[in-house]
């Protein structure tokens, strides 16, 4: 009987070119957690799957995004503010140097006002009758509990009676709203004395600028069209003239990234902590640069993405860096500076920012704000230098009625 020869591959280093690539990593064995381990022993212990993710993150921050050249993008989505993660993680970094431009709902910018009044938010449960905490006057956001009364409502009369102010009496971009009501919020933290609780203050006071891609989507731009409609029906719409535009964020916030990388030879790196609306505007800089602008570039250099969202439904809030670089938002040559850690943002946001305020030193504000202009400026000079359609849509723009 003949009987088949077996075959045995040989799996030898020699034989398998490539193969010490593959197996070049930190071996897998973590020294045990004591009483004397720190943040840092902690997660540089973190071998695989998403706390891997987390370190690598982590390690990011501190190796790259410490850099001085690198300007930093934070975008923030969901519920955060509400969650104490404004005061707790995202002031630190903004001081630390590491926010250097922010992304953000309205919604998180809303209930960041009531840390700024001093209107309490306290833990609870979400395993209650929403329809009793109705009737008793208490909004729940999963299990945080706060008054409707004394919380919600005094909020809107308070930012309503600041939105009134003569500064805020023009159209303008969220940029220049945040700032304005940052100044007002920095005031009201100053005279109570009650310590650095608002983003907006925080940001106002470092010269970061802030954005909301969609300004009508949370009680701030409520608040705005309730008294559009009061100036409207009392015929005072001379008096009450603020205008949100969204188009000035979109040209103000490419012209952040354009700077950069083009007039400072720096890089941009983004932190984008959930996903949403703030995470495609915060990456939409790039596209706007290259595809709407047709100024030569090539994408984000460094990229940290962490987020429940999972990438297989299609949605842009799980959608992984390297699907990114296929619409020019990250630079494709750099996707290994790249991490995406799914994992609740309450739990691993605070361990970012534990890690790098511990292993990297501060970094100079930007102040990017105080730039507007110049940065707008450089941003419509490489525009008119460089896309071949601006005689022709200007031609057309004189033909219009």
């Amino acid at each position: 009987m003949n009987q088949k020869k077996i075959h045995h591959t040989d799996h030898s280093k020699a034989n398998c070119p490539g193969k010490n690539e593959y197996l070049s990593g930190k071996r897998v064995l973590p020294k045990a957690i004591s009483p004397e381990s720190d943040i840092t022993a902690i997660i540089d212990n973190m071998d695989a799957y998403n706390g891997g993710r987390l370190r690598a993150a982590c390690q990011l921050m501190r190796d790259k995004y410490s850099a001085d050249e690198v300007t930093i993008g934070l975008s923030i989505a969901g519920a955060l503010t509400p969650a104490g993660l404004g005061p707790s993680t995202i002031i630190p970094l903004m001081n630390h140097g590491f926010v250097d431009w922010l992304s953000s709902t309205g919604a998180n910018m809303y209930h960041d006002l009531h840390f700024a009044f001093n209107m309490p938010l306290y833990r609870g449960s979400h395993n209650v009758d929403d329809a009793d905490l109705r009737d008793k006057g208490v909004t729940r956001i999963y299990d945080i509990l706060f008054d409707y009364e004394d919380v919600l409502m005094e909020t809107d009369r308070r930012l309503r009676k600041i939105m009134l102010r003569p500064e805020f009496q023009k159209e303008m971009g969220t940029r220049e709203f945040y700032h304005h009501l940052g100044r007002a919020i920095n005031e009201f933290e100053q005279k109570n004395n009650l310590g650095e609780v608002s983003i907006i203050a925080a940001a106002y006071r470092n010269g970061i600028p802030v954005f909301t891609s969609s300004p009508g989507d949370s009680t701030i731009g409520m608040n705005v069209a309730g008294l559009e409609l009061l100036a409207e029906a009392k015929g005072m719409e001379d008096k009450f003239k603020l205008k949100i535009n969204p188009s000035i964020d979109v040209n103000d916030s490419t012209a952040i990234i354009l700077n950069a990388k083009k007039y400072e030879n720096g890089k941009t790196g983004v932190l984008l902590i959930g996903g949403g609306s703030p995470k495609n505007f915060m990456l939409q800089t790039e596209p706007q640069i290259q595809e709407i602008l047709m100024i030569p570039e090539s994408g984000q250099d460094y990229d940290i993405n962490i987020t429940d969202a999972r990438p297989d439904t299609g949605g842009l809030s799980g959608a992984p860096p390297s699907e990114a670089a296929s619409w020019g938002k990250i630079d494709p040559t750099k996707l290994d500076e790249t991490v995406t850690a799914y994992i609740d943002v309450t739990v691993a946001f605070p361990l970012l920012v534990a890690y790098t305020l511990k292993n990297a030193k501060p970094k100079k504000q930007k102040r990017l704000y105080d730039r507007g202009d110049e940065l707008r400026q450089k941003l419509i000079k490489s525009y008119l230098e460089n896309n071949k359609e601006v005689d022709e849509l200007k031609d057309l723009m004189m033909k219009l009625p």
